[in-house]
Order: structure tokens, then C-alpha cells, then sequence
């Protein structure tokens, strides 16, 4: 009888530490802000030149203003979804490619990198986003 109830007690502290976690994930996931916001977004390439985009938009996910913007005619991009999201391969025709130079395309959010990808980063009115042609050194 003891040791049913270890095993009782053991199953029903780990359904609590997965509830904690769960509420713990949830309360501090990105939060998308629905309804029209004006957003910007910068494009820095693998030269240092960079092209700035305005959009008016009631997007809620920057991958979404991506596609805006691609649907607009002055912006392309390409990208691979993987177990973390979208992984930007290519913008505007430039390709970051990190096995062969250690290159990739990095995502700024008001100056600060992002902690979400593309496809899971919320939008909210105001915010500045930059893509950067990056190359990691070791």
C-alpha cells in the first residue's frame, strides 16, 4: 500500500510541475496585437546598404508583413521552416548561407534582437524591425 501511494503522490507532483510550466509558457509567450499598426522595416545586406520599408498593416506576425511586403513587389524573401519556425534563408535576392560562411540573416526588433522568429513574432504598433546580413566568427 506504501508504495502505491509514493507512485500516486510521484505522478501527481509531475501533472503539477507540467501544469506550472504550461502556465509559466503561456503567461510569457508573445502576445500578437490584432487591429491596424504601422510598422517599419529595414533590410541590410550583405554590403551595408540598407532599404527601409513604412507598412500599414493589420498583421499580427512579422512573417506575415513579410509577405505584405512581398505581395507589394519591392521585397523577396526565402526560408525554410524548421523545429524553431522560419529560418530566413534569402532577402532581396541575398543569400545567407551558415554552413558554408557562417552567414545568416539576423532579426532586430526596436534595436534589440529578436527572441522570436519571424514567424512567431508579434506585431504591435510602432515597432521598428531590421533584418541584418550577418557572419558569425569564432
Amino acid at each position: 500500500m506504501k508504495k502505491q501511494t509514493k507512485i500516486i503522490i510521484s505522478v501527481v507532483a509531475v501533472l503539477a510541475v507540467i501544469a506550472i510550466l504550461a502556465g509559466v509558457y503561456f503567461a510569457l509567450a508573445p502576445k500578437a496585437q490584432q487591429g491596424s499598426k504601422s510598422v517599419t522595416v529595414e533590410v541590410v545586406d550583405d554590403k551595408g546598404d540598407t532599404k527601409p520599408y513604412t507598412v500599414k498593416t493589420d498583421a499580427e506576425y512579422l512573417s506575415q508583413v513579410m509577405d505584405e511586403l512581398t505581395a507589394a513587389g519591392d521585397f523577396s524573401y526565402e526560408g525554410t521552416n524548421g523545429d524553431y519556425g522560419l529560418y530566413i534563408t534569402a532577402i532581396n535576392g541575398v543569400t545567407a548561407d551558415y554552413d558554408a560562411d557562417g552567414a545568416y540573416w539576423s532579426i532586430l526588433v526596436n534595436d534589440e534582437y529578436g527572441m522570436f522568429g519571424a514567424d512567431s513574432q508579434p506585431v504591435a504598433d510602432g515597432d521598428d524591425f531590421k533584418f541584418v546580413y550577418e557572419v558569425y566568427v569564432q
